[in-house]
């Protein structure tokens, strides 16, 4: 487990890791992109959440997951270069009938203000783009090690550990003031997984 992952939630990691191994599609993404030539990069957000809410709500695995998330760091912000990679990966992933989000979080400081109206600060690692998500549920990353076999293979990383994901718990993480991007995700999960318990995004004076 990595640093992000709490020592007394290991037992928890491990369910859910085999769980989201449940997802024949996160197995392959895993798998192929170890060897990829990358560092820096983790699977992550709704692939691994909602494989483990589908488990949960006795449906396939990989039901209406709408995407999947590669997170990665690179310094060279250019386009160009975030461009070849998501190339390279889409070749890689070309026999998979999903849609494979590849993005480098370095850019993510260029576009994100004029988008959603606030700054996003510095970024020195992919993990940063995890960290601030608007949901401390999802806020989850999964990569593994090309020369490991076997479950040590994997790292997780989770700033908010498992637990919430686990029971089916939707918390906001109030880093960045995105309410409304909050409220509109889960108003599309909850359409999907209406068994989910959604904790409201605080307001203006409970979070001063």
């Amino acid at each position: 487990m990595s640093a992000g992952q709490r020592v007394n939630e290991i037992p928890l990691g491990c369910e859910f890791l085999e769980g989201i191994l449940q997802n024949r599609t996160n197995q392959i993404i895993l798998d192929r992109f170890s060897a990829f030539g990358i560092k820096d990069w983790w699977l992550t957000a709704g692939c691994l959440a909602q494989t483990i809410w589908n488990i949960k709500a006795n449906r396939v695995p990989e039901s209406d997951i709408a995407d999947y998330d590669l997170f990665y760091f690179d310094p060279d912000t250019s386009w160009l270069a975030e461009d070849h990679v998501i190339a390279q990966g889409a070749e890689l992933f070309s026999d998979i009938p999903v849609s494979i989000e590849i993005r480098n979080q370095a850019r993510v400081t260029i576009w994100y203000p004029e988008k959603f109206g606030v700054p996003y600060g510095a970024v020195t690692a992919a993990s940063d783009g995890i960290d601030r998500f608007a949901y401390q549920t999802t806020a989850i990353g999964v990569r593994k090690d090309a020369d490991k076999d076997g479950i040590d293979a994997y790292r997780i990383y989770a700033p908010f550990g498992l637990a919430a994901v686990m029971a089916g718990r939707v918390i906001p993480n109030t880093v960045l003031p995105v309410k409304k991007v909050y409220e509109a995700k889960i108003a599309r999960w909850q359409k999907t997984w209406p068994d989910l318990v959604v904790t409201p995004w605080p307001d203006e004076e409970s979070s001063s």
